[in-house]
């Protein structure tokens, strides 16, 4: 039994507090292809019973649950939850540049617009808020590779630009590969006309 090195555990699942289970539900179906593996409710109150009336084990692979909501229909709201401290954000990973645009572009189809998009020399990626003001991204490896993502970061100094996701999606049609298009944006190609600001929202 190994007691003394750290064995590096894998994200499994996360939990979250919601007032709007079956908005939460749908946003994650819609945007990651989350199913509910299992649903159910609780008696409000009940003695000694949990704080909060239903939940839901949701996954979008063969794990039983990457994501278990909790309905609390009383939680704190999200600018209150803000100053208390909250989850900054959770990531979730494209194999291919084109995945990470076509996500990009059925979810606008859906009515779903990004909060903002960013290259960050090591990956790219773009980021969605749900229902109850998450912050979800939806990335991809520049390199293509772990351990070349890893050697950026350990030894390039940080960068970001921000970028405009329609015009890197028209680069692409046009015929700019992946890397192009991860060079072009730290050249500015893809410059965002109105830069997101943060604010408290990160």
């Amino acid at each position: 039994m190994n007691t003394d090195t750290i064995v590096h555990p894998k994200l499994q699942h996360y939990g979250l507090v919601t007032g709007n289970l079956d908005a939460m539900i749908e946003w994650y179906r819609t945007v990651l292809g989350m199913t509910v593996n299992h649903r159910s409710a609780r008696p409000s109150g009940a003695a000694g019973g949990p704080p909060f009336t239903g939940l839901a084990f949701v996954s979008n692979d063969e794990v039983d649950h990457r994501i278990v909501f909790f309905e609390m229909p009383n939680g704190r709201a999200g600018a209150e939850r803000r100053r208390k401290g909250r989850l900054q954000h959770v990531a979730f990973k494209c194999e291919s540049f084109d995945d990470l645009l076509g996500t990009y572009v059925r979810l606008k189809k859906s009515g779903i617009e990004p909060l903002w998009a960013a290259d960050h020399g090591v990956g790219t990626a773009i980021y969605y808020e749900d229902p109850d003001g998450n912050i979800v991204e939806i990335n991809v490896n520049n390199y293509g590779t772990d351990w070349t993502a890893t050697e950026h970061i350990r030894t390039a100094p940080p960068t970001l630009a921000h970028v405009d996701f329609d015009k890197m999606l028209a680069a692409r049609k046009a015929g700019a590969s992946p890397w192009e298009l991860h060079e072009r944006a730290m050249s500015g190609d893809f410059v965002a006309a109105n830069p997101f600001q943060a604010g408290d929202r990160f």
